[in-house]
């Protein structure tokens, strides 16, 4: 094996530099995607229930169920819209524009004072998205609980409950779900910048004739990959520092990592992704193929099965196992930890070993497949 030539190297480098430079799309993928990317996942997609729209109906007319239903308007977990019947909400369910129906009995008052005014409320929700049908069950009967307290402290009388319970929320005080869909977010966007800008950069130069004048010159398998790696993992890490800066000073995500980590992690997944653009590129020397099949390959993979949106355990038991095999599981889970934790060893050392597991088997693979030939 020839000696790698830091002068050929960085001749190679500067080639690859600046053609990174000269091509738009690479700047638009590199540096403006990934802001409009974040913003999208960290604002448009959204798992906090807030002000879910709901109907209400009050058949009685006591002073007990109007201040169940005020109780209920001032949680401020519900949009609330009153009617005169279910039926006159059944469209508005149908068409999604109400999340469920909130009915006060009409022997609401009867029933509180026999000591069972619960079950006289009941809850019709929307069993199209089940996460937010339970929410809503949830919440009613969270409010239910606040309105039984509140009547029995007014009474002077103990409340139902036999315990108080406080919820303390670890990691993620605030419970709101941008802290948590933020950094997994930066694991899909680095994996498009990643895998797919890579993917197009041998397979352009075969597009161009350019690779038959590489393959003249002296220089060796190891500077062509490196030279092809070096450039797009500096402008890796230039996009993780945005995403960073981005994620923390705009969207108020807290990090509470170490940057040290953060890049150690990010140098371990872009040697997966790279690796993985450039397989393809060798494999594909076209540079639309090259493109859809990094789609395919790392995007909607990283999307659908690294856990960032679906929860891995509630999958399928072969699908949890071919999650295994998807660099955006680890790296994700390890900026989730960065994030919201801190440097927690226990959870970045083992994604830091699959990472690393299979950064070497593409790079290696990749290695394999590339030659000096024109065949």
């Amino acid at each position: 094996m020839k000696a790698i030539s830091a002068r050929r190297l960085w001749a190679l480098c500067l080639k690859e530099s600046y053609q990174i430079v000269r091509d738009p799309s690479s700047i638009l993928v590199a540096f403006v995607m990934p802001v409009l990317l974040l913003f999208v996942m960290g604002y448009a997609v959204n798992l906090d229930a807030a002000a879910v729209r709901v109907g209400l109906v009050v058949l009685d007319g006591g002073t007990a169920a109007q201040r169940f239903a005020q109780t209920l308007a001032a949680s401020g977990a519900f949009e609330v819209h009153r009617g005169t019947s279910v039926g006159a909400f059944e469209d508005e369910l149908a068409q999604g524009r109400l999340r469920g129906v909130v009915v006060i009995g009409n022997d609401f008052g009867l029933r509180l004072r026999r000591g069972d005014g619960g079950s006289a409320v009941q809850v019709l929700a929307d069993g199209a998205e089940p996460n937010t049908a339970n929410f809503v069950a949830a919440y009613v009967q969270g409010v239910w609980e606040r309105f039984n307290a509140t009547l029995a402290q007014d009474a002077g009388k103990a409340p139902v409950q036999p315990i108080a319970v406080e919820l303390r929320s670890w990691f993620n005080p605030s419970t709101v779900s941008r802290n948590y869909l933020v950094p997994g977010s930066i694991a899909i966007v680095m994996t498009i910048i990643g895998a797919l800008l890579t993917s197009l950069v041998v397979a352009r130069e075969w597009e161009r004739g350019t690779m038959e004048a590489l393959l003249a010159t002296p220089v060796t398998r190891a500077e062509l990959l490196l030279s092809k790696i070096l450039p797009y993992y500096a402008l890796g890490l230039a996009a993780m520092l945005l995403c960073l800066l981005v994620s923390v000073a705009i969207m108020g995500v807290p990090f509470r990592g170490s940057v040290a980590l953060l890049t150690a992690m990010t140098t371990l997944f872009l040697g997966c992704a790279l690796g993985l653009g450039l397989f393809l590129s060798s494999v594909f020397r076209n540079q639309f193929n090259a493109a859809q099949a990094a789609l395919i390959a790392a995007f909607l993979p990283s999307l659908m099965l690294s856990g960032v949106i679906y929860e891995i355990s509630s999958m399928p038991r072969i699908l949890q196992w071919i999650t295994r095999f998807i660099p955006a599981r680890y790296f994700a889970s390890s900026l989730q930890t960065l994030f919201q934790a801190g440097d927690i060893g226990a959870v970045l050392g083992p994604d830091a070993f699959f990472l690393a597991l299979l950064t070497l088997f593409w790079i290696g693979l990749t290695a394999l497949k590339t030659k000096r030939t024109l065949d």
